[in-house]
C-alpha cells in the first residue's frame, strides 16, 4: 500500500510515519509512505530520523495549497492521510490568513488532486474544536458544528469540504476528529511541552484564566491507532471521534505537571484568558469503540511522565525551535 502523508513532519504526523515504517501497524508491513510537509516553523525533518533511512520513505518538501505540485504527486497513491494544518489556536487570533489558506483551501486543492488520480482512500484528520463548547455530555458524531475561533472555523470548513466530495463526487473519504494530543515530539507552543521546557529550565509558566477550562487528554500513540483503524476500517463519508477519555481542568493538569517536574505552585503565572477561550470540551468515542474496536491505551499518569522524561533527555531537539520560533517563555 502506498500512502500519501501531508504533514509528515509534524507532531501527530510523523508519529503516524514513524509507527508505519516501524513495523506499528501488522496490516501495512509493506507500505511505503510519501511524506508532504511545507517545513513550516512546527514541521521537522528531525522529527523522521528515527525512519529516514526506511527504503519506504519517500520526503517532498512542498505546499498543499501548491496544485501543479499535488497534482503531480498524487497519482499511483492508494490513500491520503491529510495532517497538514495550521493549528494553534493563539497564532490565529493574531492573523487568520494563513489558517484559511492551509486548512480550507490546502484540503480543497488536495481533495480535487484525489479525485483525478482515483485515490481509494482519503482519511482528514481534524479536531474537536470545531464544536465550539460544551457545558456537560459530550459531543457526538452528529453535533451541528459551531467553531468559536478562527483556527476551529478554518477547520471545520475543511471537514465539511471533504465530505461534500463523498457526497457529490463519491470519493471514499472519512473524518476523524480528535481530543488534545500530547507526547513526544510536539512543537515546544502547545501547553503541555510548553510548560514541561519552562519547569526544565526554571521558568514560571503561564496558566490563563481561573484554570478551569477542560479539556480531553490523547497520548498521539492512542490518536494514530485510531486513525489507523479509521483509515482501514472506517465508512466512507463517516465521522469518528478519538478520545483519550481523560477530561482535566488546566488547573489539575498544571498540578500534574509541576509534580512530574519536581516543581512548586511558586512556578505558576496566572495570565489573562485568551480571547474566546472555549470553556470544555468533550468527545464521545462510543462510535468508534462500537464499529471499530478503539479503545485508548496509554493511561495520562504515564503518558505524562513518559513525556517529561523525552523532553528532559531531548533539549537538543526542543531548545533550537523553542529560539527559532522566538516563544513567549
Amino acid at each position: 500500500m502506498r500512502i500519501l502523508v501531508t504533514g509528515g513532519a509534524g507532531f501527530i504526523g510523523s508519529h503516524y510515519v514513524r509507527t508505519l515504517l516501524g513495523g506499528g501497524c501488522a496490516e501495512h508491513a509493506e507500505v511505503s509512505v510519501t511524506v508532504l510537509d511545507k517545513l513550516t516553523y512546527s514541521g521537522n525533518r528531525a522529527n523522521l530520523v528515527p525512519v529516514a533511512g526506511h527504503p519506504g520513505l519517500t520526503f517532498v518538501e512542498g505546499d498543499i495549497c501548491d496544485a501543479d505540485l499535488v497534482g503531480d504527486l498524487l497519482p499511483g497513491h492508494d490513500a491520503v492521510v491529510h495532517f497538514a494544518a495550521e493549528s494553534h489556536v493563539d497564532r490565529s487570533i493574531l492573523g487568520a490568513t494563513p489558517f484559511v489558506t492551509t486548512n480550507v483551501l490546502g484540503t480543497q486543492v488536495l481533495l480535487d488532486a484525489a479525485l483525478r488520480a482515483k485515490v481509494d482512500r482519503f482519511l482528514h484528520v481534524s479536531t474537536d474544536e470545531v464544536y465550539g463548547s460544551i457545558d456537560t455530555g459530550s459531543w457526538t458524531e452528529s453535533t451541528p458544528l459551531a467553531p468559536r475561533s478562527p483556527y476551529s472555523a478554518s477547520k471545520a470548513g475543511s471537514d465539511l469540504l471533504a465530505l461534500a466530495y463523498h457526497r457529490t463526487h463519491g470519493l471514499d473519504v472519512t473524518v476523524t476528529r480528535c481530543s488534545n494530543n500530547y507526547g513526544p515530539y510536539q512543537f515546544p507552543e502547545k501547553v503541555i511541552p510548553l510548560f514541561i521546557t519552562n519547569l526544565l529550565d526554571g521558568k514560571q509558566v503561564p496558566l490563563y484564566g481561573d484554570g478551569g477550562n477542560i479539556r480531553d487528554w490523547l497520548h498521539v500513540a492512542d490518536h494514530c491507532a485510531g486513525i489507523q483503524l479509521a483509515l482501514t476500517k472506517g465508512r466512507g463519508g463517516e465521522v469518528y471521534h478519538i478520545g483519550g477519555g481523560t477530561e482535566l481542568t488546566n488547573r489539575e493538569l498544571t498540578g500534574m505537571l509541576l509534580e512530574a517536574c519536581g516543581a512548586g505552585w511558586e512556578m505558576v503565572r496566572p495570565v489573562a484568558d485568551r480571547l474566546g477561550h472555549d470553556r470544555r470540551y468533550s468527545v464521545s468515542i462510543d462510535k468508534i469503540s462500537t464499529e471499530l474496536g478503539y479503545a485508548p491505551s496509554v493511561s495520562l499518569r504515564a503518558g505524562l511522565d513518559e513525556t517529561v522524561a523525552w523532553y528532559r533527555d531531548r533539549r537538543d531537539w526542543w531548545q533550537p525551535l523553542a529560539e527559532r520560533a522566538a516563544l513567549v517563555r
